[in-house]
């Protein structure tokens, strides 16, 4: 049981729920994705409480599967490490953390060029801003789940991996390296419907409160 701690594993068992959960609601024609994604901030379907319900909502088996996949691998540890209170404030500050990111991208990019339009063409039809302003929606716990990789890079930074495809064991700090690097193209590149951005942005936010934590512990003072 101690390698199963309480946390990791009741974000394991919410998520898995909230997920069935919108299977089912849409047998019903209700979009539980539309109402707790985040919301573009200007949009007129964004409340606050999205910056943390967002990250109980997936795209699909695939989405929720890898993400919970490493809650388990890597979660675990750092709540085995930290304990059950101090890993949750990390996992919902990583999470957050992500979403404010996710939103100061899509201002930029509404105010550098979709301000300047009133309608925008989506392909199979054009609609106007207000109605494409709330397709701007982001789900997933993906930022949280990488806030979580950083901090087990940071504190096992040697530890070696076995990532398929790659045919040899990686230490934990080159691996999160990789991916800071592989996350800042792939955003700059945009060539995906993919929250890159707010993927790094829960490694900015875990990698700040670690070093925030680092230095309360220095200074002979701690937060819990």
């Amino acid at each position: 049981m101690n390698n199963f701690p309480p946390v990791t594993k009741n974000l394991l068992i919410i998520n898995a729920l909230c997920f069935l959960g919108m299977i089912a609601a849409r047998r019903y024609g209700i979009d539980l994705a539309d109402y707790l994604g985040l919301h573009f901030f200007l949009a007129s379907d964004f409340n606050l409480a999205q910056l943390v319900t967002y990250m109980f909502m997936h795209a699909n088996f695939e989405h929720v599967f890898f993400n919970m996949f490493a809650l388990w691998m890597f979660g675990r540890t750092l709540e085995n490490v930290w304990g059950s209170k101090r890993f949750l404030i990390f996992y919902m500050v990583c999470g957050i953390g992500a979403g404010l990111v996710q939103e100061l991208v899509q201002y930029i990019e509404y105010a550098t060029v979709l301000s300047s339009y009133q309608t925008v063409n989506i392909g199979s039809m054009v609609i106007p801003m207000s109605e494409y302003l709330n397709e701007m929606t982001t789900v997933g716990a993906s930022g949280a789940i990488y806030g979580i990789l950083m901090g087990f890079g940071m504190l096992f930074p040697n530890a070696e991996l076995f990532i398929i495809p790659i045919p040899f064991p990686i230490k934990a700090k080159y691996f999160v390296i990789i991916y800071v690097i592989l996350e800042l193209v792939l955003g700059a590149m945009n060539v995906d419907n993919i929250a890159h951005f707010a993927h790094l942005g829960g490694m900015i936010f875990g990698f700040l409160l670690i070093r925030h934590w680092k230095k309360q512990g220095q200074h002979g003072q701690y937060p819990f």
